[in-house]
């Protein structure tokens, strides 16, 4: 079969089209014939190893594919890797039929990205109606879901921060009451005008380094800072406990791996609640382009470059 290797680890130029024996599903698992495959930022550091879970070579990247089994029924799954290729195998735990009307770039938009903004706003910001939410990013795959997801809950004021008039644009056409400037000087002060002046009450943030540090500056009282990613690839400073006391702050991070260890079917639920909300005309997905299996490596430097928008795709049969 066609995939998409690494055998060194490094930027998009390590990303390299080969052929390879098909894979064998074995007891537990689902073997699926990809039609297409969702590409994460996750992926990029996958491939230079500087993920969370350490990286092994050689490898094929992408965790999450949507096709159809060999009894042709159409799923979507979460692997543990091996998604770059025209077949892939499953865990039959992490495999999820797609309803009907449910084209392939909503599955795949919903079963990592929505996930990830469902977990974020209920799991650990809480969301309560009338509140302020700040969706970094706004213009990517979980910013774009976060923004609606945030208005269709009852947020009192959506502010989406994005690097382009055109993705501020988009993030308007969204539901944001607000888009600004993410390359603000003064992100705090950005923030707290951004919410007529008043301090804010929940930020999702995958930026990392002075975004962070600044949006946690202009949290307001009992506010939440969700941190799920580091695009920036700079830490931010480390958090004093005292300073986390005297504005009483919470500041939580999220892995979706870690929600298949909560009790009961969390993603299940949440990936069942994504969908009706689509079917309902009340979320979409939005699409950020789709590339050639064999140009894996252009759709990584689209990533990295932070231009795209939405949720970016790879057709194996190209």
């Amino acid at each position: 079969m066609r995939a998409v290797q690494v055998t060194e680890f490094g930027g998009p130029e390590v990303l390299t089209p080969v052929e390879l024996p098909d894979p064998v599903a074995g007891p537990g698992e689902v073997l699926i014939d990809v039609d297409r495959v969702g590409v994460n930022y996750a992926d990029t550091h996958q491939a230079e190893n500087s993920y969370l879970a350490p990286s092994k070579l050689p490898l094929v990247p992408g965790g999450e594919v949507v096709g159809r089994t060999p009894d042709g029924k159409r799923v979507v799954a979460l692997l543990n890797g091996g998604g770059y290729a025209e077949r892939a195998v499953a865990p039959a735990a992490m495999t999820f039929p797609v309803p009907d009307g449910i084209d392939d770039l909503t599955a795949l938009s919903m079963l990592v990205q929505g996930t990830t903004a469902w977990v974020l706003l209920r799991r650990n910001a809480h969301l309560e109606k009338g509140e302020s939410v700040v969706v970094h990013a706004a213009a990517g795959g979980v910013g774009t879901v976060a923004v609606q997801l945030a208005k269709a809950w009852g947020a009192g004021r959506v502010i989406a921060t994005a690097s382009s008039d055109e993705k501020r644009a988009l993030a308007l056409e969204l539901g944001a009451d607000v888009a600004i400037d993410s390359r603000a000087e003064d992100m705090t002060a950005a923030l707290s005008e951004a919410n007529n002046g008043r301090r804010v009450d929940i930020v999702l943030d995958m930026v990392g380094g002075k975004t962070t540090d600044q949006s946690i500056a202009a949290l307001a009282p009992f506010g939440r800072l969700a941190f799920y990613g580091m695009a920036g690839r700079e830490n931010p400073k480390p958090v004093e406990l005292r300073n986390v006391l005297g504005h009483s702050t919470t500041i939580s991070g999220m892995w979706l791996p870690h929600v298949f260890r909560l009790p009961g079917n969390v993603f299940g639920t949440a990936l069942t609640e994504l969908f009706d909300l689509v079917q309902a005309g009340k979320l979409k997905a939005v699409p950020g382009g789709e590339y050639a299996l064999s140009d894996a490596r252009g759709a990584h430097e689209a990533l990295r470059s932070r231009k795209t928008v939405g949720k970016l795709l790879l057709d194996p049969g190209k």
